[in-house]
């Protein structure tokens, strides 16, 4: 008897959902601006409890990469590209049972390592529980190969076995230059537990590196006896933003070197979490010549991009934008660009001047306003839809509970319909209150844009600002 409020509900998630895609690339958020007092920045559809929920801030994600000197410019995932790789790589059952914040096994390490430091070298390797379509024998090879890691004496690499602490540590400091003492290690004024005498060293290496620094869930690096595969993901996005590493044989100083793409480019167009949407796309100039699998590329080079995500600013959320690089060019000439970003920096400069602020205000003033009504409006046409179907519902179980000499049941189902009737007319007065802050709040946002832009210059990218991307 619901048919038509799930049908709703299904329609509301099914539109979200479109809003989220683009080109096989799923965008994090896509809040519309919506702001509301309380503190909402769009609405949820229907549910068990009620009709339509004001409410559930969105915020920039903990621990994503943000833009040195952008704080609210999201411009990779390296350690939720690499986790989303992996899993998709897996089979149906282990991607059912994945959890990133569970210990790191053998085969995911090698996982991390081999697509994460882009290892290209395949010998293939013999190990007797390595069967040739286990899903990450790829990637065990690779890192066989360039021998940053090893399997057991009995031709064993026991890829589903957790892989400790310790020895991640180890395999890390073979592929880091560092100098360190053999004392039992200290992470953040704790001594570091489970880590035996053999990996005081390495610990030590990992630890005065640096790439621990931003990796989530500190105390667990410290109790714990197992990292977790979001933890690993961190510390080598942590490392690649930082060192040259050799990945020839697990060494420091041999022929082959892993070395970081370094890309300077200037933007041709303002990047902003008020007024983007996610699937625009935008180009940029390099700024110096930058050398790509042999091929040189000159300055002045286009440089292709794409918004992947936004989440709208709101009252006391100052919103994100999220963006990514596809492809530069030069002529025939043309290479896409990882999807793992490992360092981003911006050269901050002026905002958009006073002119271009007066100009583009009506436009987008009106639209964000319009958009708040509508989607004001549109939220009551719903709660008004369903309040009207379920009062409906209320009178039919009524009238169905008395005549089968069901009188208590009957009566009930008719208090039932007054509820219903408050339940609507509180939604409706929680819409209508919810609509009218958004749209004065549209207008204090707008001229808090004009006058005082450096209130958003943390959520947008600028043109002529100067960006260096690290790969």
């Amino acid at each position: 008897m619901r048919l038509t409020g799930k049908f709703l509900a299904a329609l509301g998630v099914a539109c979200v959902t479109s809003c989220m895609v683009m080109a096989h690339e799923a965008a994090d958020v896509q809040a519309y601006a919506h702001p509301t007092m309380f503190g909402s920045q769009g609405h949820s559809l229907v549910t068990a409890e009620n009709d339509v929920i004001i409410g559930g801030k969105v915020y920039k994600p903990c621990h994503v990469k943000t833009m040195e000197g952008k704080q609210n410019v999201v411009v990779g995932r390296f350690a939720k590209k690499m986790l989303d790789d992996m899993k998709g790589k897996m089979d149906s059952r282990r991607a059912g049972l994945f959890n990133p914040k569970m210990p790191v096994l053998r085969s995911e390490l090698a996982f991390i390592l081999s697509d994460g430091l882009n290892l290209k070298e395949v010998k293939a390797n013999s190990y007797t529980d390595v069967a040739a379509d286990y899903w990450a024998k790829d990637q065990i090879d690779r890192a066989l190969t360039a021998d940053v890691m090893i399997g057991y004496p009995d031709s064993t690499f026991k890829p589903d076995q957790p892989i400790t602490k310790a020895e991640v540590f180890a395999t890390f400091a073979t592929m880091m230059n560092m100098s360190a003492d053999k004392k039992a290690p200290v992470f953040e004024g704790q001594s570091v537990k489970y880590v035996p005498a053999w990996a005081y060293e390495a610990s030590n290496e990992v630890i005065a590196s640096g790439i621990l620094n931003k990796a989530p869930d500190k105390d667990k690096i410290v109790n714990d006896e197992f990292l977790s595969k979001e933890q690993v993901a961190y510390m080598l996005g942590a490392m690649k933003a930082t060192f040259n590493i050799d990945t020839s044989n697990g060494a420091v100083n041999c022929a082959t070197k892993y070395e970081p793409m370094t890309l300077k480019i200037k933007l041709s167009e303002r990047i902003s979490a008020r007024t983007s949407n996610v699937g625009d796309t935008f180009t940029a100039k390099t700024t110096e010549d930058v050398t790509v699998a042999g091929v040189c590329y000159p300055a002045g080079s286009t440089v292709k991009g794409v918004v992947s995500g936004i989440s709208r600013p709101g009252v006391k959320n100052p919103g994100y934008v999220e963006i990514q690089f596809k492809s530069l060019s030069s002529g025939d000439n043309c290479v896409e660009f990882p999807k793992k970003l490992a360092n981003a920096e911006v050269n901050v400069t002026k905002n958009p001047n006073i002119v271009s602020r007066l100009l583009g205000a009506p436009f987008s003033m009106a639209g964000r306003i319009v958009g708040v009504a509508g989607r004001t409006a549109s939220s009551g046409v719903e709660v008004v839809a369903n309040g009207l179907e379920e009062y409906g519902d209320n009178w039919s179980d009524a009238f169905c509970d008395t005549a089968s000499l069901h009188p208590l049941k009957g009566l009930k189902s008719v208090g039932s319909s007054f509820i219903t009737v408050g339940k609507g007319v509180y939604n409706i007065v929680k819409l209508v209150g919810s609509g009218v802050f958004g749209v004065c709040y549209e207008f204090v946002d707008e001229a808090k844009y004009i006058f005082v832009p450096n209130t958003t210059n943390d959520s947008s990218l600028n043109p002529d600002e100067e960006l260096t991307i690290l790969y």
